[in-house]
């Protein structure tokens, strides 16, 4: 596959402070990314810089061959061939449907613009007789696919999506992230996307790559992350677990849960154990080791968060999560036991 976009250390400074620091990333043709990460981590400036709309400090972003910034160049957003979709589409309530689609292709021949707004209608699944409509005579899917319509119909080597999919509500998100999937696989059209949702990611996209504070931390398959996340801040974001302080022994590690045995020697800096759910077992006949603080019902069984009733104050936890199809009550004092499993421990 041909490389659609590259970024080469790429940083951006708003004034005089560090929103994007040495962002290293690619993608080939017809590939999606999805772009997770906590609030104010720079997901929407990486999206603006590499739209044209906010400018790089330093770096370079080629795009299908071309250097669309560097030092020395910085194309427009105009001339960049490059699609984008807000979180509240950014539709033009004046203008009607068909207005709105043939807006960035106003250049081309009527008759060309017309037969543009056609086939994104058809390609869209969405009725011809929609063009004379405004936005406001529109469903919230409508408008969806309207802004892809006007995003796709300059036909752009790279779609940007901001959150694209967080107005609408669940049972026709998927649908509308399958249905576009498929759409930007069958037209080659490579995709950058953010959101909060890990799960979005799963559907959505071919790649994940995850923010903090400017930096990306990895950058890979979205179940290549969760199974191997490279840092606790990852594992933590992603919500992959729970977080199990230990000791590093030469045998193993101390936990409030009781020793656990390794086969290797752990470094010595690892002081937390990331924990899941299905590696988590109940000892009825055990001496109890957590109490109960929460208690919620879920496809799984009973939910419940425990805190550890260690006495040992830097092996103690507030927030462990587990999946059981026994019940138990509020403040009941229970034994846990960890499972043999490939364990990951982190420093944090």
């Amino acid at each position: 596959m041909s490389c659609v976009i590259k970024i080469n250390d790429l940083s951006v400074c708003l004034d005089n402070t560090a929103i994007l620091e040495n962002i290293n990333l690619s993608l080939a043709s017809g590939e999606i990314l999805g772009l997770v990460g906590p609030s104010g981590c720079g997901k929407t400036t990486l999206l603006n810089t590499i739209a044209g709309f906010i400018e790089q400090s330093s770096g370079v972003i080629i795009l299908d061959d071309e250097v669309i910034a560097s030092e020395k160049t910085v194309l427009p957003p105009e001339k960049r061939n490059i699609g984008m979709i807000f979180q509240d589409y950014a539709l033009f309530p004046h203008l009607t449907i068909e207005q709105n689609i043939t807006f960035g292709i106003s250049k081309f021949s009527k008759e060309k613009q017309c037969k543009t707004v056609d086939e994104l209608l058809q390609l869209l699944a969405l009725p011809i007789d929609i063009a004379s409509r405004y936005p406001h005579q529109l469903s919230g899917g409508q408008q969806q696919r309207v802004a892809i319509a006007r995003a796709l119909a300059p036909k752009p080597k790279l779609l940007l999506l901001d959150e694209p999919f967080s107005n609408i509500d669940s049972r026709l998100r998927t649908e509308l992230m399958l249905e576009l999937r498929q759409l930007l696989k069958r037209l080659e059209i490579s995709a950058i996307f953010v959101t909060h949702n890990k799960d979005e990611v799963f559907t959505f996209a071919d790649k994940m790559a995850v923010m903090s504070a400017g930096h990306l931390l990895q950058v890979n398959s979205p179940s290549l992350i969760c199974e191997q996340p490279n840092s606790w801040q990852v594992a933590d974001f992603l919500q992959l677990g729970s977080w199990l302080p230990i000791k590093v022994t030469k045998g193993g590690l101390i936990t409030a849960l009781g020793e656990v045995k390794l086969s290797y020697l752990a470094e010595e800096d690892k002081n937390i154990l990331l924990i899941k759910p299905q590696h988590l077992t109940i000892d009825k006949n055990g001496t109890p080791n957590v109490k109960i603080n929460y208690i919620g019902i879920t496809e799984q069984g009973y939910h419940y968060i425990a805190q550890s009733l260690c006495d040992e104050q830097y092996l103690e936890f507030e927030q462990l999560s587990f999946y059981c199809q026994s019940a138990f009550q509020i403040n009941d004092n229970i034994c846990l036991n960890i499972t043999a499993h490939t364990y990951q421990l982190f420093s944090k």
